[in-house]
């Protein structure tokens, strides 16, 4: 379920509990946020001059994003940690590398005492107007926050480097500028939490990590307060949410089948 609100709203939604929260919090880089991405000329090309998202941020929410009032939101809406080992619940962010430290700092206030720092490597870089340094960026940075017991891991007692390889997405739709693969959500969501947990997304904009949490019989909640993104996220969930159920049902995904049949005349 994605809810076109604030996360600090959640009290009027009864949402359950989660197993696994995980967010792509905004990196405020302000107006610098197409600053090495080709995306700032026209064309991607500097001899066209600038585009009109030089000088931009992703986002006119950003500078509202309240990280104290996130990590609260997070902290109470965390199951709690069990008595058994290996059932704690957890946290992952995505952020950006210098806002890692105070997240970790933040994170401590609200009794999630512990981190593990994630780096999730491509192969590609979106940095190419820095291609003269010859040393561009291909990574993004994560944490995975957790209390004080070490948090499910379900990877049949197989470790996992923390350095991950990040898949690019070249079948879904791109709905939002910093749009994560669906299927390295997927391989997140089912490494910390078993079928039928909850996982919840405060800060969902393309709703991606929802439709990995559906994809992966979990069950998916979400938050999003920009129209722009809730709308076409909220559309691709429910076609998701369709679809399996379609195919749980009939054994096929009904619906794609009839829009595929040639229309006669």
């Amino acid at each position: 379920m994605l809810i076109y609100d604030n996360y600090q709203n959640f009290k009027s939604y009864q949402i359950p509990k989660a197993q696994l929260i995980i967010a792509d919090i905004p990196y405020n880089i302000g107006n610098n946020a197409y600053g090495s991405n080709p995306a700032w000329y026209v064309g991607g090309d500097n001899k066209n001059g600038e585009s009109p998202l030089a000088g931009k941020g992703f986002f006119n929410t950003d500078a509202n994003f309240k990280p104290a009032e996130f990590m609260h939101f997070c902290s109470k809406m965390l199951k709690k940690e069990p008595k058994q080992r290996g059932q704690a619940p957890a946290m992952i962010v995505f952020c950006e590398f210098e806002q890692q430290f105070y997240i970790i700092e933040l994170a401590k206030r609200y009794g999630l005492n512990k981190y593990i720092s994630l780096v999730f490597r491509k192969n590609f870089s979106a940095q190419v107007l820095k291609a003269n340094m010859r040393i561009v960026g291909n990574c993004e940075y994560g944490l995975l926050l957790f209390r004080d017991k070490l948090p499910k891991f379900n990877n049949n007692g197989k470790m996992i480097f923390n350095c991950i390889d990040y898949p690019r997405d070249t079948v879904n739709e791109k709905l939002h500028p910093t749009q994560k693969p669906v299927a390295l959500l997927e391989m997140l969501i089912k490494l910390f939490t078993d079928e039928g947990e909850v996982v919840i997304d405060p800060v969902a904009g393309s709703g991606t990590s929802l439709v990995a949490a559906i994809n992966t019989n979990r069950k998916a909640y979400g938050f999003e307060i920009v129209k722009k993104f809730y709308n076409p996220a909220n559309e691709w969930i429910e076609k998701v949410k369709l679809r399996k159920k379609e195919i749980e049902e009939f054994g096929y995904a009904k619906t794609e089948v009839i829009k595929m049949q040639p229309t006669l005349f």
